[in-house]
């Protein structure tokens, strides 16, 4: 019997090929000792964790296990979505972004960071020129001469442009918005800083 005897996908199996989550020790800086698995998902694996005796020091990582027990990881099904999405997010940018992101260029490296952590909130980029134009965003702007990016929030059209909340309504979101912004990103360690009714974040230099 396992240590997690009883439970869906509990049992420890070798190193056979087999890919999925696993519950294991460790940090997550760590490879991990496997103590459970494969599990048919990530939540099932995490549920899984609070019958071990020391639930709180396992959690769930994706990959397959090796024959001395420690896991071998990829990336999991979830993280290719991440990826695809924050690809597709950052597709968004205007283009004039285009002649300023290079591959090694730390301004490429925060954009992205800037990006992924507003959509981690649930704050998708705003659209200029796809189909969802209308619906508003976060607009990330390069500011060369301030080494960073501008970020501020566009409202849908009904706010910003056709305005049938009144120009008070319009404002106060605006400001409101653009507070969350910073807030979003000041949480994730980007240390935002106030430029006009904006935010802008620098690049480390």
């Amino acid at each position: 019997m396992s240590v997690m005897g009883g439970l869906p996908g509990s049992g420890v199996v070798a190193d056979n090929g087999v890919v999925g989550w696993w519950l294991v020790d460790g940090g997550d800086d760590v490879p991990g000792r496997v103590l459970a698995g494969p599990f048919p998902d990530r939540a099932t694996a995490g549920w899984s964790g609070t019958a071990l005796a020391d639930g709180s020091a396992a959690r769930p990582a994706y990959g397959v296990r090796r024959a001395d027990g420690s896991l071998r990881r990829r990336p999991s099904p979830q993280e290719w979505a991440w990826l695809d999405h924050l690809t597709a997010q950052l597709d968004r940018l205007p283009e004039d972004w285009a002649p300023l992101l290079a591959e090694e260029d730390p301004l490429t490296t925060l954009v992205v960071e800037v990006t992924a952590a507003l959509n981690e909130a649930g704050l998708p980029l705003h659209d200029a020129t796809g189909a969802g134009g209308a619906l508003g965003g976060a607009c990330l702007t390069p500011t060369p001469d301030l080494d960073g990016v501008v970020v501020a929030w566009r409202q849908h059209d009904r706010m910003s442009l056709d305005q049938v909340h009144g120009a008070m309504a319009d404002s106060a979101v605006q400001q409101a918005m653009n507070r969350a912004l910073a807030e979003v990103l000041a949480i994730r360690g980007l240390a935002p800083e106030a430029w006009g009714g904006a935010v802008v974040v620098r690049r480390e230099a």
